[in-house]
C-alpha cells in the first residue's frame, strides 16, 4: 500500500472518531467484552453499529492504537487489508476495527488471518448485511466473541432524546413494581405523547439526522437488504426480490395473524417452499418477526409461523400509509421482548407467552382479561394508559427493559 493511501487511511480514522459525540452510549455499550481478541457486533441496518465502534476508540484506546477502517471506502484496497494491519501493529498499534466486512469478498478468510497470524492485535469487525454476516462468518463461531445490538428501546430513545435517564427494567421487577415506575416517569415527562412520537420515528437513531426524511430513509434501508443483501447471499433473480418486497408491504399491512399464505404465494407467483425461504430470509435481516405456538421450531421444520409481524413499529409507519393500530401494539411489545432476551411464542389464547410462563394480553385502554380470564400469570399490556394497576401494565412500560 502506498504511503499517501495509508495516511489517508489514517487521517479518515483520526477524523470519523474526533467528529463523534460521547454524550449518549447504547446500552449494549456498557455490555460488550472489549477485551476479546476477535469481537464482532451485529445488528440490523441503521441501528448505530459504526457509532459505538467509533466511540470506544475514542473513549477508551485513542487512534494511536486503534485504527478504525470502514471497507466500503473508496481508499481501501481489500486486497491490501492485511498488510495495512501488519503495518498499524509495527507502529505500536494494538487494535483494528472493521466495518463494513461485507463488502468485501471472503471477509471471513481475511479476519480468520489477521486473528490466527497478528496475536498481539485485536480485531473488532461489524458490518450492515445481518444476511451475509450470519451466513459467512459461521467458521469464526468458535474464534470470536459476538454481540447483537437492536434498535432503540423506549428508554433509550427518551435518553437519546435528552428527555430521562433511567436504568433499564428486568421484566421482574416491571411485572412487581410498574405503577411505582410508571408514577416516576409521569412525573417529569408526558409519557404517552413521547410514546407516540417513537412508535413513529424513534427505532432507528439516524432519524435525527433528516428528521422530514426519517420514513423514507427507513424505507432505503429495506431496499438495501431487499436488493443488495438478499439476492447476495440467495443468488436470487430480479423478480424473486420483487415478490419478496410485495410479501413483507402484504404482511406490514395485515392484522396480527397468519394471513392466507397459500393465497399469498399464488398472488406472488411462487410456491411454498420458496415463499417460506423468503419469509424467514427477511426475518433473518431483521424485517420481520416470526412467531409460533410453544415447542414448535418453525425455522427447522420450515413451516409457516402462527404470527408474522414487522420486526418494529417504524418500519410498519414507513410501509404502511394507515398501519393498523392493533397490529402495531402488537409489534412493540414483541419487538421489546425479544431485543431484551426475553423468548416469545403464540399461546393457545391471549396474545403472547413470555419465557413459557408469563401470559400477555395487548390491547387499548378498556381491554378486559375477557380472553386471559382465568389463566394463571397472566397480565393486560393496555396503551393510551401511563399508569397502570394490578395486572394492568402500561403497554409503552415494556420499552424500558433494555
Amino acid at each position: 500500500m502506498e504511503d499517501t493511501v495509508r495516511d489517508k487511511i489514517y487521517d479518515i480514522s483520526e477524523e470519523r472518531v474526533e467528529e463523534t459525540p460521547l454524550a449518549f452510549k447504547r446500552r449494549l455499550y456498557g455490555e460488550i467484552d472489549w477485551d476479546a481478541r476477535l469481537l464482532c457486533v451485529k445488528g440490523p441496518r441503521g441501528v448505530g453499529k459504526t457509532t459505538m465502534l467509533l466511540q470506544r476508540i475514542k473513549e477508551a484506546l485513542g487512534t494511536e492504537r486503534a485504527l478504525y477502517v470502514s471497507l466500503d471506502n473508496v481508499w481501501v484496497d481489500a486486497r491490501e487489508v492485511y498488510g495495512l494491519a501488519e503495518y498499524h501493529l509495527g507502529r505500536g498499534g494494538t487494535h483494528l476495527f472493521l466495518d463494513e466486512v461485507h463488502k468485501m469478498e471472503n471477509w471471513q478468510n481475511l479476519v480468520k488471518s489477521l486473528n490466527d497470524d497478528l496475536k498481539r492485535l485485536s480485531v473488532v469487525y461489524s458490518g450492515s448485511s445481518l444476511l451475509k454476516l450470519e451466513k459467512k462468518g459461521g467458521d469464526l463461531s468458535r474464534r470470536q466473541t459476538s454481540f447483537f445490538l437492536p434498535g432503540l428501546s423506549f428508554r433509550e430513545y427518551l435518553a437519546f432524546e435528552g428527555l430521562a435517564d433511567i436504568q433499564p427494567v428486568p421484566l421482574a421487577r416491571l411485572l412487581a413494581d410498574h405503577a411505582k415506575i410508571a408514577r416516576s416517569l409521569r412525573s417529569k415527562i408526558p409519557v404517552l405523547k413521547h410514546f407516540a412520537d417513537y412508535r413513529l420515528h424513534g427505532f432507528y437513531p439516524f432519524y435525527k439526522e433528516e428528521p422530514r426524511q426519517y420514513l423514507p430513509h427507513v424505507v432505503q434501508v429495506v431496499n438495501q437488504v431487499l436488493e443488495v443483501d438478499y439476492p447476495e447471499i440467495e443468488e436470487v433473480e430480479v423478480a424473486t426480490v420483487r415478490k419478496a418486497r410485495r410479501m413483507l408491504n402484504v404482511l406490514a399491512a395485515s392484522v396480527p395473524q397468519t394471513p392466507n399464505m397459500e393465497k399469498l404465494y399464488r398472488e406472488l407467483g411462487t410456491d411454498r417452499k420458496q415463499g417460506l425461504k423468503m419469509l424467514y430470509a427477511l426475518e433473518r435481516a431483521g424485517l420481520l418477526s416470526l412467531l409460533s405456538r410453544p415447542g414448535r421450531d418453525s425455522l427447522k421444520n420450515l413451516a409457516t409461523p402462527d404470527k408474522i409481524y414487522c420486526d418494529n413499529p417504524n418500519l410498519m409507519a414507513a410501509l404502511v400509509p394507515r398501519p393498523d393500530v392493533g397490529t402495531m401494539r402488537e409489534t412493540f411489545f414483541l419487538n421489546q421482548l425479544r431485543a431484551a432476551g426475553h423468548d416469545a411464542t403464540c399461546p393457545s389464547r391471549g396474545d403472547f407467552l413470555v419465557d413459557g410462563r408469563v401470559l400477555v394480553e395487548v390491547g387499548g385502554a378498556g381491554k378486559t382479561f375477557g380472553q386471559i380470564a382465568g389463566a394463571p400469570n397472566s397480565y393486560l399490556a393496555v396503551d393510551d394508559v401511563e399508569v397502570g394497576r394490578g395486572n394492568r401494565i402500561p403497554l409503552w412500560a415494556f420499552g424500558l427493559l433494555y
